[in-house]
């Protein structure tokens, strides 16, 4: 048997080099796409949060503002000629109260009732139960009852009620009895202020829209609590209709709306309501710079430094324009 020496060949040197370099190219790119990937799936999950929050933001104070001066079967604006009773603001601690000579959460007999009132806020201190606003975003007070009856067995101590009919009514709290008004439905009673505050989430601060409800509480007479996160500004356009013609002449911002505006009564009535709403992401991108200019009716509002540095939010601005349908109450003979 002849025996043959085999000769064992393998890679150059050259051919190695050859290889790992086209490996790492591979490899770099297959990282690219993989940081592409990971950057796009941060980003539209970051713009589908600000989406669900300025829309959820936008969507609650609409519907508020919809119903705003909504009082059951009563065919005006809430006033104590047309009740039988109503309880005294003054006994209300911790009342959230606006501008005006009557606009508690309930009626008094001096001055008109404003149902619709808001203001800038300028320091965190408003209202008499707000330390916290932040400024220069609107503050946002409604008053009206809830547009579904409750029946008398529903009827809860922690809150307040309205009870109606075309011709008169009595607003109470539910840990009272019931007071007598022939053939009336009860309304629950709100009262609702919107303001933005921020809030501290380990070394992040988080803007958040936070609603105060009407309570009937030995803690105090407003609840306020964090309905969306992620809201950084609100800022209101009022629709005033001046001569009574039944349609808008100016949208005014809050601070340039005149007291008798407010009052809603005579020839001047707000008819509609402009709602502009920026969102805000919850924690900032530090590959992201914001340099964008955002437009909020009257309001321009940018997000750089003295040397034109943006800073590390997305955001994304929502706007609404509401009717008020029951701002207006036109009888014929």
């Amino acid at each position: 048997m002849e025996n043959r020496n085999l000769q064992q060949q393998g890679f150059t040197i050259v051919e190695i080099l050859i290889s790992l370099v086209v490996g790492i190219g591979l490899l770099l790119g297959v990282l690219s796409i993989f940081v592409s990937m990971h950057r796009t799936t941060e980003e539209t999950t970051s713009y589908g949060e600000l989406q669900e929050n300025g829309r959820f933001a936008i969507a609650l104070l609409t519907d508020d503002l919809l119903r705003q001066s909504f009082w059951g079967d009563l065919p005006e604006q809430l006033d104590t000629s047309l009740l039988i009773s109503s309880p005294d603001p003054a006994t209300l601690g911790g009342d959230c109260v606006g501008a005006g000579a009557n606009n508690a959460s309930f009626p008094t007999a001096v001055g008109h009732f404003r149902t619709l009132w808001a203001v800038t806020a300028t320091n965190v201190n408003n209202m008499g139960c707000i330390n916290n606003a932040k400024l220069n975003s609107d503050i946002l007070q409604i008053k009206r009852a809830l547009s579904v009856q409750t029946l008398p067995a529903n009827v809860q101590a922690d809150r307040y009620y309205l009870i109606s009919n075309s011709n008169t009514g009595a607003v109470f709290s539910g840990a009272a009895a019931i007071p007598n008004v022939n053939f009336g439905s009860i309304w629950e009673y709100q009262h609702h202020v919107y303001y933005v505050r921020e809030e501290t989430h380990g070394t992040n601060t988080v803007p958040v829209l936070v609603q105060g409800t009407l309570q009937n509480s030995a803690a105090g007479a407003m609840n306020l609590s964090m309905v969306v996160e992620g809201i950084e500004h609100i800022h209101y356009m009022f629709g005033v209709d001046t001569d009574n013609s039944g349609t808008v002449n100016a949208f005014i911002s809050a601070n340039n709306m005149l007291e008798a505006y407010w009052d809603n009564e005579s020839n001047v009535r707000i008819l509609a309501v402009k709602v502009y709403v920026l969102a805000r992401d919850i924690f900032p991108d530090n590959q992201y710079e914001n340099l964008n200019t955002y437009q909020l009716g009257d309001k321009t509002l940018t997000f750089t430094d003295a040397l034109g540095n943006g800073d590390n939010y997305r955001r994304l601005l929502f706007s609404s324009t509401v009717a008020l349908h029951n701002a207006r109450v036109d009888s014929w003979p």
